[in-house]
């Protein structure tokens, strides 16, 4: 059966998804972004088909690797996608963006669907049912802010992400945890309440490695889906590797 490697180069980590027709069977962290990394990847998988989105500077011969071995396509904004960017710059718009609105249509067609990405940056990511990308928005992610507030003072620690928060902190961690997983959670859930407002036939997905922190917290009805840019970066490879 047809195998194809997703590759989702983010700021953060850099992973890669293996699917098994429409199937996905297996998700990689991988160390980098060098040949070798992708080589292991070829001979382990044997894929038919691969699709890289980046947003960093990668390794460029990684490109020629993927292309000598399968019928490869770099997602960017002359991709054929199964939504229009009617505003802004769409050469602009980075690639895991494009690949969350192409798993929002593909999965919830016909509605207006807010898709919030919890990578190293928050990103929110409107498609209306007309299957628009109108933009959104983008704030600091979990690590960011964490990093900032050792960065930016004489004392404060540097401290890692938790998901049991208080609402009272009692100590140093404790009060920037909860500032942090908190005050996300509140942003999240503000942003989906200003759309609901907005738009009628509205439907939210959360995707993105912070979501085991922040989804027990948030409100707000939310389809949580750890996987989703993998589904995008796959529907968007099998029109553009024909």
């Amino acid at each position: 059966m047809p195998v194809t490697i997703c590759l989702d180069f983010g700021n953060t980590r850099k992973k890669a998804g293996i699917f098994l027709k429409s199937k996905i069977k297996e998700s990689v962290v991988m160390a980098d972004d060098s040949v070798e990394s992708i080589q292991a990847l070829l001979k382990k998988f044997h894929p038919q088909k691969s699709i890289l989105s980046s947003v960093i500077n990668h390794n460029p011969v990684i490109e020629e690797l993927l292309a000598s071995y399968t019928r490869f396509h770099k997602l960017n904004h002359l991709s054929q996608l199964p939504f229009t960017v009617p505003v802004g710059k769409p050469e602009t718009m980075g690639a895991d963006r494009l690949a969350l609105a192409a798993a929002a249509v593909k999965f919830y067609p016909k509605k207006n669907n807010l898709v919030i990405g919890l990578g190293t940056c928050v990103t929110y990511n409107f498609i209306n049912k007309y299957h628009e990308f109108l933009g959104g928005a983008i704030s600091p992610g979990m690590e960011m802010r964490l990093k900032s507030m050792n960065q930016f003072t004489a004392k404060l620690p540097l401290v890692a992400a938790d998901s049991n928060v208080p609402l009272i902190g009692y100590d140093t961690r404790t009060n920037l945890i909860a500032g942090v997983v908190l005050g996300m959670s509140k942003e999240i859930d503000g942003f989906i309440e200003a759309y609901k407002e907005k738009y009628r036939n509205f439907n939210v997905l959360l995707t993105g490695g912070d979501l085991v922190y922040l989804s027990s917290h948030l409100k707000s009805k939310i389809f949580a889906d750890p996987e989703l840019i993998f589904k995008g970066l796959y529907a968007i490879s099998e029109v553009n590797n024909l």
